[in-house]
């Protein structure tokens, strides 16, 4: 590894070779000085970590370039020419229309005819309270009895808020993670309208429960796809540490809290153990303990292949990370899968480098007397990866759905993580629970072309988009 154009490997192999040499040093000391260059070694590695060689976020990169990926370009600010634009349009029906007339006593003397007038529209918005009072006609008949108009069955008690609200605050709250607090200054300021925090959650949890249906089906339409983007991340409940996992594809998404990180919580959830595709994933070890096929991310094998060339000075990861991002291109110019020859090309180059790796990360040889697992290096670890899951990383040559990285996953994911910044944790596991379920279900409607608002509109009136609604309809 390097540090500012030192080779710190080189002087550590030199300390160690000197050590060996010494004769007269005490046991006390040496082992002393061995504690020292495993700090040195473990400090190092720290300090030479980036997002670019590790899965580091960007946002923990020390003093980084914002916006450095992007060249500076000769072309004006804003939209270019030929580039359809999103801007407002005239509409042939306003809501309102104000009339200006011409003040007469301005104009010269004469006679004048109206001759048509010109628009100008302006788009706004007027947020408000709306009260909707239901009066039941009551009925008496000759001898006293009453019979009351029936209510809608939507309308329970005597003062309540409406499922548009309910839309609104729940929108607020878990897609655009806006915090309790929040959102009630928010109603109680624009609205006018007196929102508790307790009102806010139970909102939450009425999604929550209307969305059984839908949880059953997402998880089945899981099961039976070809592909599955699988991935998880830690998530503070309470103060404690838990795991978010997430299954999802182009169509559909599912999230679920649990407190382990391996196959007792994926056997759970009961996605991967029915599942029958291809499974992509960052080789995290417990998915490979179910019988599907597999696909690793080569985003991490970028990074990782880019650590051991900067840090460790590997040529061969440099060789790998090059064909890696060749295949790649290659693959989607050619649409999606390359021919038989092309991959048998590709796949005896990839050996090759391999090949040519382990003379300079060869395995760490047994010392007379070592007992015990013997200690890899990063590279050396990444090399025999490469070497035993080899269809696994270049699956993405031969199958249209199976994508090179593991991005659409970690997508999925992201905005939990926006979640756990603002909020810091979930205050139980209950919302952690609600918030799951709901993301998962305006993900879904997302992929399928259904706006966030609409969705929850649907779901507090009782119903689903139509794409699940078939589906839960041939269930039944």
């Amino acid at each position: 590894m390097k540090l500012n154009n030192v080779n710190v490997n080189g002087a550590i192999k030199e300390v160690e070779f000197l050590l060996a040499k010494e004769k007269n040093m005490s046991p006390a000391l040496k082992a002393a000085i061995k504690i020292l260059i495993m700090l040195v070694t473990i400090l190092a590695n720290s300090l030479g970590v980036t997002s670019k060689n590790s899965s580091k976020p960007p946002s923990d990169d020390k003093n980084r370039k914002r916006g450095s990926m992007n060249k500076k370009s000769d072309k004006k600010p804003g939209g270019q020419k030929g580039h359809v634009g999103t801007k407002l349009k005239k509409i042939a029906d306003p809501d309102e229309i104000e009339e200006l007339e011409i003040d007469r006593r301005t104009l010269p003397k004469g006679e004048y005819k109206r001759a048509g007038y010109e628009s100008r529209q302006i788009f706004d918005i007027n947020v408000s309270r709306t009260v909707t009072e239901y009066r039941a006609e009551i009925l008496e008949d000759q001898h006293g009895k009453r019979y009351v108009a029936k209510f809608p069955e939507y309308v329970r008690a005597e003062v309540q808020y409406g499922a548009k609200v309910k839309t609104q605050a729940v929108y607020m709250s878990q897609f655009q993670l806006i915090p309790y607090k929040r959102i009630q200054d928010y109603f109680a300021d624009q609205v006018g309208l007196p929102l508790s925090v307790g009102s806010i959650f139970n909102f939450n949890k009425e999604a929550y429960n209307l969305l059984e249906g839908f949880a059953q089906i997402a998880k089945e339409q899981l099961c039976l796809s070809d592909l599955i983007n699988a991935d998880e991340t830690g998530i503070n409940v309470n103060k404690k540490r838990l795991w978010l996992h997430s299954a999802s594809n182009h169509n559909w998404t599912y999230f679920y809290p649990h407190e382990k990180r391996g196959t007792e919580a994926m056997d759970q959830i009961g996605i991967l153990p029915n599942f029958s595709g291809v499974l992509c994933h960052d080789h995290w070890k417990p998915y490979y303990k179910y019988e599907c096929a597999h696909a690793l991310c080569n985003a991490h094998h970028i990074r990782e292949l880019t650590w051991a060339e900067e840090q460790d000075n590997q040529q061969w990861s440099k060789l790998m990370r090059e064909l890696l991002e060749k295949i790649n291109k290659a693959v989607h110019d050619a649409g999606g899968t390359l021919d038989r020859i092309r991959v048998e090309d590709y796949r005896k180059r990839y050996r090759k480098i391999l090949e040519n790796g382990e003379p300079e990360c060869p395995a760490p040889k047994r010392k007379e007397g070592q007992k015990g697992r013997l200690k890899k290096s990063k590279s050396r670890n990444l090399l025999e990866r490469l070497q035993n899951y080899e269809n696994d990383t270049l699956r993405f040559m031969e199958n249209d759905f199976v994508p090179f990285t593991n991005n659409l996953g970690e997508n999925d994911l992201r905005m939990t993580k926006v979640q756990q910044k603002i909020s810091g944790c979930f205050g139980s596991m209950d919302g952690a629970y609600i918030f799951c379920l709901v993301r998962s279900y305006l993900s879904t409607c997302r992929k399928n072309g259904v706006g966030a608002t609409e969705a929850l509109r649907l779901l507090f009136q009782g119903k689903m988009p139509g794409f699940i609604n078939d589906l839960m309809l041939g269930a039944e």
